[in-house]
Parts: structure tokens; C-alpha cells; sequence
């Protein structure tokens, strides 16, 4: 699969490592062109503009920080439309505070031909660049907010990495996981094992 990445930071990195690796084509964009150069000879990817990676790609992760994600869009234009666009931002400020609720609408609102899919934001970085994210013998599940069709392409993205893919329900239920991550992460910067929150199914 041809994938875009919008970002040259660690989740870029991260993901982006694991997609070439598995033989994936990946195209870096980032506003430091020279970051974008570089990570992509890390990864064996190539580097692009904004425009120039939306356009090679089926699928375009964006990884950039939250407050830029509209404009980046704006940037991209419609290169954007008709692509699958995975939404692994958190706006979130000091305190595990929400900064912008609704994170996915407003991405979804500012590439309103793409097809959003709310992705890979619950877990920290050092998580995805695992090979594979496996905890006490059960692979991590990944769930996935959008469009059947959109979150069938995407869900093969996520067990191309080891891990396994929810079908979460449409982008409106994206507001839901991406206030889970902000309660979680509040409760694991205050110490406490917010996993043990969530007991196992019985068999």
C-alpha cells in the first residue's frame, strides 16, 4: 500500500518504521523539509511536499501536533480528497486537559472529501515502535472510529504491525476515545495503573 505521512515526528517515525518494514511504500511531508529528508532515509522511505505525498498515497497518516493539523490541510488541499486519513492527534494540554474536544470533527471539517478514521492515539509512542506491541502474550488492540470501508483498509494497517483491529463504530464515537485517552493518561500521571481500570473477559 502507498502511504503518506504528514509529520517527521516520533509517531511518523514509529509507524512509518513498521509500515516499510512489513513492504510498504512510504512518503514522509513535514514543514522542516530537512527533518522530513532525514527520517525518511531512517525508514527507507522517500520525502515529499505536503501535496506531492497526499497525491502518491491510498492512505495518509497525520501525525502532526493537533493545533496544526487544519492548517496542514489547507496546505495539502485537495490532494487529500478521496484518500483514507488516519487521525492519531490528541489536543491535549497541561493536566491531561482536553484543549480541543472533538478533535476528529475538526479534522474531518477541514478535509471534508477524505476519509477519517480516529487511530493509534491511546497509546504513547515507545508502545508503537514495539515489533510487535504484545502484552502478557495478547497483541494490543487498536480500535478504529469511521466508516466501515474506511476502518476495513485501515485495520489491515494495524495488524501489518501485530496488532489487533476494532471496529470502534463511525468518527462520532472518535469524541469518546479521544476523551478515554485523556482520562487514562490523567490517572497514569498521577501514578495509578489505569489498565487495572478494565478487568479481563472471562472465558
Amino acid at each position: 500500500m502507498r502511504i503518506g505521512i504528514f509529520g517527521a515526528g516520533g509517531m511518523a517515525e514509529a509507524l512509518g518504521g513498521q509500515w516499510a518494514a512489513t513492504g510498504h511504500e512510504v512518503m514522509i511531508a513535514a514543514r522542516d523539509q530537512a527533518k522530513a529528508d532525514a527520517l525518511a532515509g531512517k525508514i527507507s522511505a522517500r520525502a515529499g511536499t505536503w501535496e506531492e505525498t497526499a497525491r502518491a498515497s491510498e492512505v495518509i497518516l497525520l501525525a502532526v501536533p493537533a493545533p496544526s493539523a487544519p492548517e496542514v490541510l489547507a496546505v495539502a488541499g485537495k490532494s487529500v480528497a478521496g484518500k483514507m486519513l488516519i487521525d492519531c492527534t490528541n489536543a491535549v494540554g497541561p493536566g491531561a486537559t482536553l484543549t480541543a474536544p472533538d478533535q476528529a470533527a475538526r479534522i474531518a471539517a477541514a478535509a471534508p472529501d477524505a476519509h477519517v478514521v480516529k487511530a493509534f492515539n491511546l497509546c504513547d509512542v515507545d508502545v508503537w515502535r514495539m515489533t510487535p506491541p504484545v502484552f502478557g502474550g495478547r497483541p494490543l488492540a487498536v480500535p478504529l472510529c469511521g466508516s466501515p470501508e474506511a476502518v476495513e483498509v485501515v485495520s489491515s494497517l494495524v495488524r501489518d504491525i501485530g496488532c489487533t483491529p476494532l471496529n470502534a463504530g463511525g468518527l462520532d464515537r472518535a469524541r469518546l476515545m479521544e476523551a478515554t485517552m485523556a482520562f487514562m493518561v490523567g490517572l497514569w500521571f498521577d501514578g495509578h495503573d489505569a489498565q487495572a481500570c478494565f478487568p479481563p473477559l472471562p472465558v
